[in-house]
């Protein structure tokens, strides 16, 4: 199937009555984590070097990821004229470096490395059809679409060589579901802040990790719905080695919800 290009997003039909405020400024900030999809290429390629299959896959993951990016904040500059998308994008590589170069993955296996990417692209594509579904203005909802099906075919790659490696590392699922909840655990470590301050504030504040998170969270979780996170908490089941559908995820998926809208009342509440 031909993979989808910027020429083929209906730029000409974005209507900037039906932009919401709020989705410009996360939409700005997932451009940058987006377009970082090279140097995490990188340091796939680097851990996997000897595993020429997988180099190609993670090479041509990393080339649609750019393209995620670029969609993305040529949309935030129409929506915002204003936004410098090069020099944010300078600020957050310097704020948050990946490893380029290691050899070893930073999760202490191959396998692990791969159930980590599962959790990553669960995140994504769950995260753009919210966004997908919330957004009211066409251009936007088409390049959420487009990525979200992206991102759901990259669980789908990842899954695919994570159960080569599960034969060849005989990973147990005990370690699975810890590097799972490791993984779910850095969802708001320092790159979303980060990439969230250096979109919006990066040129006239100092970076305070704790005001950054609260406020990029804020906008974030008021998008998701239960759908989300049901099919959410069954592709992590799925990669961790669990039941993907049942009674646990049925109860996880209610435990999530309950969390992130606990959360999202106390931040709305803060004003953040």
């Amino acid at each position: 199937m031909q993979h989808w290009t910027l020429d083929d997003i209906p730029w000409d039909r974005f209507d900037a009555a039906r932009v919401d405020p709020e989705l410009i400024r996360i939409v700005k900030a997932a451009s940058m984590v987006e377009y970082n999809g090279g140097d995490y290429g990188r340091y796939l390629c680097s851990v996997f070097s000897d595993d020429a299959d997988f180099k190609d896959a993670a090479e041509g993951w990393a080339v649609e990821e750019i393209q995620h990016g670029a969609a993305l904040a040529r949309w935030a500059k129409l929506a915002d004229p204003s936004f410098d998308f090069e020099q944010s994008f300078a600020l957050f590589k310097r704020g948050v470096p990946i490893p380029v170069e290691a050899t070893r993955s930073i999760r202490g296996s191959r396998a692990s490395e791969l159930v980590a990417r599962c959790i990553v692209e669960t995140g994504t594509s769950s995260y753009y059809t919210a966004l997908m579904e919330a957004a009211q203005e066409p251009v936007l909802k088409e390049i959420c679409r487009n990525i979200a099906a992206d991102e759901f075919r990259h669980y789908k790659l990842f899954y695919g060589h994570l159960r080569r490696y599960i034969e060849q590392e005989r990973i147990g699922r005990l370690r699975r579901v810890l590097v799972a909840l490791s993984r779910i655990a850095e969802s708001e470590d320092d790159e979303l802040a980060y990439a969230y301050y250096a979109a919006n504030g990066g040129t006239g504040a100092d970076y305070d990790r704790k005001r950054w998170t609260r406020a990029y969270a804020r906008r974030a979780y008021g998008f998701y719905k239960m759908h989300h996170i049901e099919r959410g908490i069954g592709m992590v089941l799925k990669a961790a080695g669990l039941k993907a559908n049942g009674r646990l995820q049925r109860a996880l998926s209610r435990l999530a919800a309950g969390i992130m809208q606990f959360r999202l009342a106390r931040l709305e509440r803060s004003g953040v």
